[in-house]
C-alpha cells in the first residue's frame, strides 16, 4: 500500500481517537465570562491538568510537583529562569576552583524557612547529604553522585568538593531535586512543605487544588500575588470550560490544541506557544525480546509516522525530533531523517529479525491526553507492519510504580520534561534498560568538559549514538501552550524546567 493510501488509513484512526476534538473546537462557547475588572487583583487561579501525588520535590519524580512548589515554595542553591540560565537562589554568588573540583557558595543573609528558622550552611549540608546518602529517595540522585564532601564553615558559606568534574553541576543544583530543605521539617514536606520561597503553603483540598500565600517574610523581592491557587482538572472539555467561566485565570501545559483558535479569537484571551524540554518517546524495554534486537527497534521507528502524529495529537504544535535532544538547544543535531516514514523497510526489517508476520506487544500508557492520543494513532501505525499493540491504559501511581521502578513494560510513551537529561540513557538501572559502552564514554568525556563549544560536539555524539541504536521511538518536543486571561502579565512562554513559577506574575 503506498504511504498516501496509508495516511489515509490512519486518519480514519486519528478521527475515532479524536472524536473529542470535534466537540470540544466548537462547544465551550456556551460558557461565557462574566464582565468584570482584574485591575485591583493580587490573587491568581492557575490551572494544572495533573494533581501532584505529594509536595516534597526531592522525594518524587512526577513533574506536578515542581509545577507547584520550584521557586514558589522551595529554592536550591541555584535556579533556573525563564530564559533556561543558571542564577542565584538562595546561594547569592559562587566561585568555582580552577579544577572544576570546588564549588564555594555564599549563602543570602537573612533567609528563613516559613516556619521562621534561619537557613543557614547546615541545611544546605544535610540536604546535599540527604539527598546522596544510601537512603536517599531522590528522583534524580545522580545529580549528586559525584559530590565527595560538603563543609560549612561558617553559616553563609558551603563549601561542596567533587569526585570528579561535572560539567552540569551548577545546573543540576538549580532543579526542584536539589531544593534546600530542614532537618526539623523535611519529614513532613510531602503534604505540608516547608521551604524558603516567597510564598508559603496554606492548604491542600485534595483532588481539588493546592493554595499558597505570600510569604511576609521573604527576604527577597516580594510578589505582586498574594494568594496563588493551583486548580487540578483533568478532563479536557472541563478545561475549557473553566477557561470560558473565568474560574482559571491562567492555564499553562493546555493540552487540548484543538480548542486553541477559539481562544486566539477571543479578546478576553492570550495564548503563548513556546518550548519545553519534553522529548516525547515510545519508550521501550530494550531487554525484553524482541526489543533487545537493533533491527526490531530499527523497524518500529521506520513505521511511526510522525507528521500524521504531530498533526492529529498536537494540531501541528510541535518538532519532530530523531534522537533525545530538543531542537532550541546548543549541540542539537538534526537525525529526523536517519528513520523516514517506510512501513516497507519496517516489514523488511521485521523480517531480517525473524519476524516476518510481526509479533504481538502491550503499549503502557500514563493519563496525559498527548499520550493517550499518540499511543492508539502509534497502535495503528504498527499494526500496519504487523505489530499487534494492546493498548492499556494506566494512572499515574501505578504507572510510575509498575513502568517507571519497575520496568514491567514492552513499549509505553512519556516525554521526559526533565532538562539536558540525555544523561539518563547511561544509567545502568533505568527503565530503557539500554547499555552502551560508548555512550558512556562520552558521557564521562562530558563530564570533565567545561568549553561550551566541546560540550555541544559530544552532545552530538551522543545523540548519533542514540539515533543509530534506535533506543526508543523519538516522536516529537512536546509544546508549550498557555492560555490565559489577557489581564495576566508574567507567566513563562517557555518551560526550560518544570515550573509554574508565579514569583513575578502581575495583573496589569
Amino acid at each position: 500500500m503506498p504511504n498516501r493510501q496509508r495516511r489515509a488509513a490512519l486518519a480514519v484512526t486519528m478521527g475515532a481517537v479524536l472524536g473529542l476534538a470535534g466537540a470540544l473546537a466548537a462547544g465551550p462557547v456556551l460558557a461565557q465570562a462574566a464582565p468584570r475588572t482584574d485591575l485591583a487583583r493580587t490573587d491568581l487561579v492557575v490551572g494544572m491538568r495533573l494533581e501532584p501525588p505529594h509536595l516534597d520535590p526531592t522525594a518524587g519524580a512526577a513533574a506536578a510537583i515542581d509545577e507547584v512548589t520550584y521557586a514558589n515554595l522551595f529554592e536550591p542553591l541555584t535556579r533556573i529562569d525563564a530564559e533556561g540560565k543558571v542564577v542565584p537562589g538562595l546561594a547569592e554568588k559562587w566561585e568555582v576552583s580552577a579544577d572544576g573540583l570546588t564549588y564555594t557558595f555564599h549563602l543570602r543573609k537573612g533567609a528563613k524557612f516559613h516556619d521562621g528558622t534561619d537557613a543557614d550552611s547546615a541545611d544546605v549540608k544535610f540536604s546535599l547529604d540527604r539527598a546522596r546518602g544510601a537512603e536517599s529517595v531522590n528522583a534524580q540522585k545522580g545529580y549528586f553522585a559525584a559530590i565527595a564532601g560538603v563543609e560549612a564553615p561558617d553559616a553563609q558559606t558551603v563549601v561542596v568538593t567533587l569526585s570528579r568534574p561535572d560539567g552540569l553541576f551548577l545546573f543540576h543544583m538549580a532543579s526542584g531535586d536539589a531544593a534546600i530543605v530542614a532537618p526539623e521539617s523535611a519529614g513532613a514536606n510531602k503534604q505540608t512543605p516547608v521551604g524558603t520561597g516567597p510564598f508559603k503553603f496554606e492548604r491542600w483540598v485534595a483532588g481539588d487544588r493546592v493554595v499558597l500565600v505570600r510569604n511576609p517574610d521573604y527576604d527577597g523581592p516580594k510578589p505582586a500575588l498574594e494568594r496563588v491557587t493551583f486548580r487540578f482538572i483533568s478532563d479536557p472539555a472541563a478545561q475549557v470550560a473553566a477557561l470560558k467561566a473565568g474560574d482559571i485565570d491562567s492555564f499553562p501545559q493546555f493540552d487540548t490544541y484543538e480548542a486553541l483558535p477559539q481562544f486566539r479569537d477571543d479578546g478576553a484571551f492570550t495564548v503563548m506557544v513556546g518550548t519545553t524540554e519534553g522529548e516525547t518517546i515510545l519508550g521501550t524495554n530494550n531487554a525484553r525480546k524482541p526489543f533487545d534486537d537493533v533491527r526490531v527497534r530499527r523497524a518500529m521507528a521506520h513505521a511511526i509516522d510522525r507528521k500524521t502524529l504531530i498533526d492529529g495529537v498536537l494540531f501541528g504544535n510541535g518538532a519532530a525530533i530523531g534522537s533525545h535532544f530538543p531542537p532550541h538547544r546548543a549541540g542539537y543535531v538534526d537525525l529526523t531523517g536517519l528513520y523516514p516514514y517506510d512501513p516497507d523497510k519496517a516489514k523488511a526489517l521485521l523480517a531480517e529479525a525473524g519476524l516476518p508476520d510481526g509479533f504481538e506487544t502491550t503499549l503502557r500508557l500514563p493519563p496525559p491526553i498527548y499520550a493517550r492520543r499518540s499511543g492508539e494513532l502509534i497502535a495503528a501505525m504498527l499494526a500496519e507492519v504487523g505489530i499487534r499493540v494492546t493498548v492499556e491504559p494506566m494512572e499515574w501511581a501505578p504507572w510510575l510504580e509498575q513502568v517507571f521502578k519497575g520496568k514491567n513494560y514492552d513499549l509505553t510513551l512519556i516525554a521526559h520534561t526533565e532538562p539536558l537529561d540525555i544523561d539518563i540513557y547511561g544509567r545502568p538501572d533505568y527503565y530503557f534498560n539500554y547499555r552502551s559502552e560508548r555512550f558512556n564514554a562520552v558521557g564521562a568525556e562530558l563530564d570533565r568538559t567545561q568549553d561550551p563549544a566541546k560540550r555541544n560536539a559530544l552532545y552530538g555524539e551522543q545523540q548519533r549514538i542514540l539515533a543509530e541504536d534506535a533506543v526508543n521511538g523519538f516522536l516529537f518536543m512536546l509544546p508549550s501552550a498557555t492560555v490565559q486571561k489577557s489581564a495576566v502579565q508574567g507567566m513563562w512562554v517557555n518551560r526550560p524546567i518544570q515550573a509554574n513559577d508565579v514569583t513575578g506574575v502581575r495583573w496589569k
